[in-house]
């Protein structure tokens, strides 16, 4: 077994001869006693002790003194006359100490000093003002050399060579970085005032180097979220940009300011981590809404983290991709931070921020293209390609990180009768969008058997189903993706009569795909604030954008409504909310349905940008007979129903279940079956609530 010191034995060796240095120096402030008594000499703990440095007794004092033998002297303890050799004796201890330390690193202090910038005077002042919390009997030293208990730059001024006045300036080393802080400086001039090290730099010259506890709170570190998982071509070479940028020299020395730019936090965050792998640093993460907390001080957060940057191999991550940078106190927040932390910041935003007096660059991060998402898949779960990883990638969006996390979960049961069905329903699961504030989520029930359309329709919308189910062969496979750099989505209009079955078939078309529905609630996302709308539906729509789930607008002619020409302000923010949603429905990547009675009503632009355009007319007696044959539920008793009285009735889907379920209310409080004289009894209180001729003949009319 090796004998050879480790680095924590010879810092602490290191520190040991510097407070022994110290002290002698202390001491040849203090005028000897008159009477000196024995001192106890500094005496390491063993490594590890929690109690570090203490006073101790010569152990030689507790044996029977020697006749005629005087008690040795110590390194504190001396006269005035061997004080300047004991102290030159301690300066070569102490630089003895530091060539020890030889291939194992510079002592803590002389790291601090160095990467901090101190100059020596500085370097010792710190130590100076360390060293009561350390070794608590240099108090009493530092009490006798100045009439005061804690030190002061007075006594620094005094007791060490190279002396400089402009240790007190608020830009020099020790104040600037807040190594050393004034306690209750009130009237007093600052060269008097006690001061006090910071407890983080006494942890670390101790020896002991750990993020500040400030920052604890605030910031998270970031372990690779994907660990073991192998990166797509276009996530690696955002990593090897973002590389790149961080070793780019600047005017100023200074690390740039590094824009991921996408919006997707999980794929930036892959993107950080695996870049600061590479640079042997460790991610934190730091959400921008944090800084305009209450009770959060930005400038201290700010030259904290610029510190600790300096201290320990790591980088930040701000993450301001769901922050309202529109929002005056958080852009102003974001501004300051940026212009006065330093080190390694990386911001994750939505559009590139301008970066005032700092160097910047700017990555673009993006989600993995559908052929990558199919082989991640693969890759992750060990699943046949063209199985279920190609039907998941042309369904779901989803991040490396999120693929990683439930291939991992799932792989143990991807063998079992129901594996992949538990696969899909975790990745609509994750996919689900925080959209309840804007939209309702139904989870689809109808199928297509209950969906009652004429068959040109019907086909319509089993197109729109497979054009979702084949996407990644068709746009990766087959190359059409190249051709469309944007709008690979599936939009579609729906118009027609209320009643018809628009709502009704895009739960089916949910229902077939196997996602939630999300009928966006317009009274939540149109806003009478200036601005509000947009942001409002670029939730929506990003939130949507994973996949596993079909946006529905109902009544769409109220958001997608034509430009009209510009008379006042109240036009001109009309027109841009409509423009902004033409260039978002031709970006977005998932699945829409708008639904609208007023097919006119829509500006002429979306048609272009919509993949499908489907008309629901009213239905014909076909459609009629089919919808009064399925109307009631097996369970409720019938009576004889005149099929053919009941299809001569002008009503649509809508209103047909309406009907079917007023006259189950009649029958029920009768205490009959339900039959055609009951049904055309609810039928005429129905149209008179649409407000439709009394068109339907009288009960008594039609025999039982």
């Amino acid at each position: 077994m090796s004998d050879a010191p480790t680095w924590e034995q010879a810092n602490g060796a290191y520190l040991k001869a510097s407070l022994d240095w110290l002290a002698v120096r202390l001491a040849g402030l203090t005028p000897p006693p008159p009477a000196p008594t024995p001192a106890e000499p500094l005496e390491m703990e063993p490594l590890g002790s929690k109690r570090g440095w203490r006073r101790t007794r010569d152990r030689s004092a507790d044996a029977p003194s020697t006749s005629g033998q005087a008690e040795p002297e110590t390194a504190v303890q001396v006269s005035a006359g061997a004080r300047q050799g004991a102290a030159e004796a301690m300066a070569g201890a102490r630089e003895a100490a530091a060539r020890a330390m030889a291939g194992l690193g510079a002592p803590a202090l002389a790291q601090i000093a160095e990467r901090l910038g101190l100059t020596d005077f500085e370097r010792d002042v710190l130590l100076l003002c360390a060293a009561p919390a350390i070794e608590p009997g240099i108090t009493a030293l530092i009490a006798a050399a100045q009439g005061e208990p804690a030190p002061t730059f007075a006594l620094a001024l005094r007791l060490f060579d190279d002396a400089r006045w402009d240790v007190l300036s608020p830009e020099r080393g020790l104040r600037f970085w807040r190594l050393a802080e004034p306690v209750g400086a009130g009237a007093q001039p600052l060269a008097v005032v006690p001061l006090r090290a910071d407890d983080r730099i006494v942890d670390l010259i101790r020896g002991l180097n750990r993020l500040d506890e400030r920052l604890a709170g605030l910031v998270e570190h970031r372990p690779d979220p994907a660990a073991g998982l192998g990166l797509p071509a276009s996530s690696q070479a955002a990593v090897d940009a973002l590389v790149g940028a961080a070793l780019t020299d600047t005017p100023d020395g200074r690390f740039p300011v590094i824009q991921l730019l996408g919006g997707d936090g999980p794929s930036c965050e892959l993107v950080a981590v695996r870049a600061m792998a590479l640079l042997n640093r460790e991610l934190y993460h730091l959400p921008v809404s944090a800084l305009v907390a209450a009770g959060t001080d930005q400038d201290l957060v700010a030259r904290l983290w610029q510190r600790e940057s300096l201290l320990l191999p790591m980088a930040l991550l701000l993450d301001a991709v769901d922050a309202d940078l529109a929002d005056p106190a958080t852009a102003a927040a974001l501004r300051r931070f940026l212009s006065q932390a330093g080190g390694l910041v990386l911001l994750a935003t939505r559009e590139v921020w301008p970066v005032a007096g700092r160097a910047t660059s700017v990555v673009d991060v993006s989600r993995p293209t559908l052929a990558e998402q199919a082989e991640l898949w693969a890759a992750a779960t060990g699943l046949p390609l063209e199985g279920a990883p190609r039907a998941l990638a042309g369904q779901f969006r989803l991040s490396v990180p999120a693929v990683h996390r439930i291939a991992t979960a799932l792989r143990p049961v991807l063998d079992s009768p129901d594996g992949r069905a538990r696969l899909w329903a975790a990745c609509r699961t994750s996919a689900r969008p925080r959209l309840e504030a804007l939209a309702r989520r139904t989870v689809p029930q109808a199928r297509w058997e209950d969906l009652v359309l004429p068959g040109e329709q019907t086909d319509l919308l089993r197109g729109l189903v497979a054009q979702v189910r084949h996407r990644a062969t068709v746009m990766s496979t087959w190359g059409y993706g190249e051709r469309r750099a944007r709008g690979n989505g599936v939009t579609a209009l729906f118009s027609g009569p209320s009643g018809t079955g628009k709502t009704f078939a895009a739960e089916v078309l949910a229902h077939e795909l196997g996602q939630d529905l999300y009928r966006v609630d317009l009274s939540a996302v149109v806003d009478k604030y200036i601005g509000e709308t947009e942001k409002n539906l670029r939730r929506v729509f990003d939130a949507a954008e994973d996949g596993g789930a079909l946006l529905l607008f109902d009544e769409a002619d109220a958001l997608f409504g034509r430009r009209s020409e510009v008379r006042d302000s109240h036009d001109r923010y009309a027109n841009i909310e409509v423009s902004y949603l033409l260039q978002r429905m031709e970006a977005y990547e998932g699945v829409a349905v708008l639904a609208t009675n007023l097919r006119a009503a829509l500006d002429p632009a979306f048609l272009r940008r919509l993949r499908f355009v489907v008309d629901f007319p009213m239905p014909g007696r076909e459609e009629r007979r089919r919808l009064w044959s399925a109307a009631f539920p097996a369970g409720v008793p019938l009576g004889v129903l005149d099929l053919d009285a009941l299809v001569d009735l002008p009503v649509t889907g809508a209103a047909v279940q309406a009907i079917a379920l007023g006259a189950a209310f009649l029958a029920a409080d009768a205490g009959e079956p339900v039959d055609t004289a009951t049904v055309l009894a609810a039928a005429r209180t129905e149209f008179r609530k649409l407000g439709l001729p009394l068109t339907v003949p009288r009960p008594e009319r039609v025999g039982r």
